[in-house]
């Protein structure tokens, strides 16, 4: 099983990015896939999940309006596209699977993961 986050970067706020995860070696479109992200000092949150078909989206009050989270299960990815970034956005990322009827904010739910990918905001 491989989940791998691409996509990060250094920008400035205010601009967009989007970032990437693949994923293999398990069967993707039977499976949640979310975000997390995690910042220097601070414990790993949620940010956002689609569900299996990907017509159910949820997100975290601080990203809504302005992340949006997309799949393409003929492709095994995941796709988190960023835009208004600020700079209380900088994180590692993290993408995760959970076979999961529904999203849930738990990073303890989740069945794999990817090794994060590193975005960066500067004011």
């Amino acid at each position: 099983v491989q989940l791998q986050a691409s996509g990060g970067g250094l920008v400035q706020g205010g601009t967009s990015l989007r970032l990437s995860c693949a994923a293999s070696g398990f069967t993707f479109s039977s499976y949640l896939m979310a975000w997390f992200r995690q910042a220097p000092g601070k414990e790993r949150e949620f940010v956002a999940a689609i569900n299996w078909r990907g017509f159910s989206r949820t997100y975290t009050d601080s990203v809504k309006g302005r992340f949006a989270i997309s799949r393409d299960n003929a492709k095994n990815t995941v796709y988190l596209q960023m835009s208004g970034l600020k700079p209380e956005d900088t994180a590692v990322y993290y993408c995760a699977a959970g076979l999961l009827t529904g999203p849930s904010p738990l990073d303890d739910e989740y069945d794999y993961w990817g090794r994060g990918t590193q975005v960066t905001v500067s004011s």
